[in-house]
């Protein structure tokens, strides 16, 4: 057998999975583009359940991480770049993790300006953790 052969295309060390950054956000979200619930913003904060924390070792991939990072509040937007995901995957994955139980959303009650600000805070935060 040869190195390719072993190691597939390119010789030794190369895996042949994929790189997770290298695939189609398409994939992860079972080609969907909304989450279940459309409302959820960007801002909203998604923390994990007592179900979620149970659960936590059946998960895999990127779910179990959302579940874990969320051990904390995390808004929806500060899940999507700590885990290097793009905000619409987030968005529905978070959305699938909230409708089985494993992550509860905090939406609190604001009036528009609060609801700006909040946004600009979100994205000031994000721009610090890029």
């Amino acid at each position: 057998m040869t190195s390719e052969e072993a190691n597939g295309p390119g010789g030794a060390g190369r895996s042949w999975l994929p790189d997770p950054a290298r695939l189609p956000p398409y994939l992860l979200t079972g080609g969907r583009a909304r989450p279940i619930d459309d409302n959820l913003e960007i801002e909203a904060q998604v923390m994990t359940t007592v179900a979620g924390r149970g659960e936590l070792p059946r998960l895999q991939f990127e779910t179990r991480d959302i579940v874990a990072l969320c051990a904390e509040p995390h808004a929806v937007a500060e899940v999507a770049v700590r885990l290097g995901m793009h905000l619409g995957v987030a968005r529905v994955l978070v959305g699938d993790l909230v409708a089985t139980g494993h992550l509860t959303v905090r939406r609190p009650e604001l009036d528009p300006t609060m609801r700006a600000q909040i946004i600009e805070r979100v994205i000031r935060g994000l721009d610090n953790l890029a």
